[in-house]
């Protein structure tokens, strides 16, 4: 076969901009680059010389898609510092919260984003022509995430609501209330959600990988926990820099990922759920089985099916906080700055979000780590592509460069979070 290069310029139905290129020599992949090209965003350097109170609000301008994931890091590594401890209904406001970015990023994700690779449409506008249902309730879905993140977080894009200590004001409980019978039809839309899904046609494409996620005693993981892995890891938070390291590489502006002395990992939907599949919900477990999946996936292009189900465990979520909640009698638990290092790492839709903040005396932002998602899988996808890539060469190059942003969106990147996609380009030359 003769050698050659194939490029896709840009990779749509992802957020933000990137390149993919692979090296075809002697009928043979050598190379499989994922090129993260967005500008450096410097968000890390914002936060250098500004007040602890601001990082929740500076942090969310990170990602329009999951802000909370970013501000509650933010929040939870300041609060470490502090000594303070959020329980009780504030801590779960923050759960509702999380449900309310889970839904919507995850609606988003599975109906608009990578639906119309499976049903062979170009976007979610040409497959609402077909399936004018589908999209209408894809809408409504995303809708209800994003009135609880308006609820609870103040507005639905960057909420302003979250402060260190817990919130600027709460909710009432007739105001929770009031989203309980949207939530009741979301709950029927999403397991509704997670059988269309499973009809989909999924190539067989069995991976090892070594997954990562949060791990919590009692809960399916959100925003605490131990950092796990499915080969051995079991650290707290703190611990984190003594097992990962990032590391740059000359084709992306974000930093890559690995475990020390044994390479690239994954973190997302697929590691939650197949580390934690005992946390989730009797409902979600029963319909992940009638979905044809185990206790564990290790198929990505199924992960379609794992973010429906994490959808129905959001919502079952939502219900259980808002039938138990009391508004509090304060929004947050004060506290005196103090200078000092906190640690803290919580679960956005697409994976395991890391922060690491120090602060001075006075409560100024000394030095702030952030370690986005998408760049932690960066490498793992790349590994991926490398072997999709040899069993489609005999595919002409229009397909091949379909499969490949298939497989790319199998693992929902933010490339503009991970900046620190598609532009494919094949190289058989």
């Amino acid at each position: 076969m003769a050698s050659k290069t194939i490029k896709v310029d840009y990779l749509a139905r992802v957020e933000g901009e990137g390149a993919f290129k692979v090296v075809v020599r002697d009928g043979a992949v050598r190379k499989a680059e994922l090129r993260i090209f967005e500008p450096p965003r410097f968000f890390e350097a914002f936060l250098r010389g500004r007040s602890y109170m601001e990082a929740s609000d500076i942090t969310a301008r990170i990602c329009g898609i999951c802000p909370v994931a970013y501000q509650m890091c933010a929040v939870h590594a300041m609060e470490k510092i502090l000594g303070i401890k959020v329980d009780g209904a504030l801590r779960e406001l923050r759960r509702l919260l999380y449900c309310g970015e889970w839904i919507e990023s995850h609606v988003l994700h599975v109906y608009m984003l990578h639906a119309p690779d499976f049903l062979g449409y170009d976007s979610a506008i040409h497959m609402a022509k077909d399936h004018g249902d589908l999209v209408r309730t894809a809408l409504r879905l995303k809708k209800i995430g994003n009135d609880i993140m308006n609820m609870v977080g103040g507005r639905e894009i960057h909420p302003i609501n979250v402060k260190v200590g817990g919130f600027y004001k709460t909710p009432s409980k007739r105001d929770l209330q009031s989203m309980v019978e949207n939530l009741k039809w979301a709950r029927d839309a999403a397991l509704d959600m997670v059988r269309f899904v499973a009809k989909l046609d999924f190539p067989d494409n069995e991976r090892d990988y070594e997954f990562v996620s949060l791990r919590h005693d009692k809960e399916y993981p959100l925003n605490e926990g131990r950092v796990v892995s499915s080969k051995g890891i079991d650290i707290p938070v703190e611990e984190y820099d003594q097992h990962f390291k990032e590391t740059h590489v000359e084709h992306s502006t974000a930093l890559q990922s690995h475990i020390v002395g044994r390479g690239p990992y994954f973190v997302g939907p697929l590691a939650r759920y197949s580390l934690n599949f005992d946390r989730l919900t009797p409902t979600a477990q029963q319909v992940a089985r009638e979905a044809g999946l185990g206790k564990s996936c290790t198929n990505p292009f199924r992960s379609i099916i794992v973010r429906a189900v994490e959808v129905v465990y959001a919502v079952e979520e939502a219900l259980r906080i808002i039938a138990s909640y009391e508004q509090p009698d304060k929004p947050f638990v004060a506290a005196e700055p103090r200078a000092g290092v906190g640690c803290a790492a919580t679960e956005a839709p697409r994976g395991l979000i890391y922060h690491r903040d120090e602060i001075d005396a006075d409560g100024g932002i000394v030095h702030a780590r952030i370690v986005p998602p998408t760049a932690q899988n960066q490498p793992t996808i790349e590994k991926d592509l490398t072997s999709f890539v040899a069993g489609w060469l005999d595919l002409p190059d229009v397909e091949l460069q379909h499969r490949c942003e298939q497989a790319i969106r199998n693992y929902d990147p933010c490339i503009s979070c991970s900046c620190h996609f598609l532009k494919l380009d094949i190289d058989r030359a």
